[in-house]
């Protein structure tokens, strides 16, 4: 908006040296670019849809019977946030090196924050757009966040699935104590990722699958050994070897009468 009064005798409006209005005239050849009012008291343009190069300075150019005058305005061109780069998911095993990379686009510049979504988790762990983790743990497993922000428009959010694989461990595997013709039960639990696979023995015989008064139940974390008639011959020492791609563990245990 360009306020004048009844001195005025012309009226411009210039886009840097181009002009873009002379009076009623369009000279630009924007549609976006509109004669909004021309008055005695206003000359006013408005430009619709307005892009990134429509940032810079303006001149309202007027002509009084004495002398020109200008007045200049500059319009400054906010864009909310844009992600338009991020690491993809990613794999690794237990002691290597990750490095993330979230690039995003916005006026002013947006901040970058990295947070990984854990309950063990506070605050920020990286406040650019690379975030580098040396070493990393099975606890640092799960999902990062990048987040870009720049008070133009609500944050926008993306999240990388970090996947941590180490080799198994067994946190559970207890003798029993079962009496003749019961239904006895040996259970080995092992964290692991990739899932862990699992063998049992007892002395040094693997026990196969199918096995006259056996089963063996495998899951993600455990595997369970059911004997359904514990006979005299049932009891002793057992053992539960757990396995993937990056090494294995065993437990040992023991079926044994009252």
């Amino acid at each position: 908006r360009c306020s004048v009064d009844n001195r005025v005798t012309r009226v411009a409006w210039l886009n840097r040296s181009s002009i873009l209005y002379a009076g009623n005239d369009k000279w630009c050849l924007d549609p976006r670019v509109v004669l909004l009012a021309n008055t005695k008291t206003q000359y006013s343009i408005q430009i619709q849809d307005v892009d990134v190069y429509d940032e810079g300075p303006y001149t309202c150019s007027v002509q009084t019977d004495n002398h020109p005058k200008t007045s200049r305005v500059h319009l400054i061109v906010q864009v909310s946030p844009k992600i338009t780069e991020i690491s993809s998911d990613i794999s690794i095993n237990e002691g290597g090196n990750v490095s993330l990379t979230c690039i995003a686009t916005g006026r002013p510049d947006p901040t970058i924050t990295w947070r990984h979504i854990s309950p063990k988790a506070v605050g920020f762990i990286s406040e650019d757009e690379y975030l580098e983790i040396t070493g990393i743990t099975r606890e640092q497993s799960g999902e990062y966040e990048c987040s870009a922000s720049n008070d133009v428009a609500a944050p926008v959010v993306q999240r990388v699935k970090v996947t941590v694989n180490y080799p198994p461990y067994i946190s559970d595997a207890k003798s029993t104590g079962v009496p003749v013709g019961q239904k006895g039960i040996l259970l080995c639990e092992a964290s692991a990722v990739p899932s862990a696979d699992f063998q049992w023995y007892k002395d040094d015989k693997r026990l196969a699958e199918g096995q006259k008064g056996l089963k063996v139940e495998n899951k993600a974390f455990f595997s369970k050994l059911t004997f359904f008639n514990v006979s005299e011959q049932d009891y002793g020492n057992y053992t539960c070897v757990a396995s993937n791609q990056l090494g294995n563990t065993n437990a040992s245990m023991i079926l044994y009468g009252e």
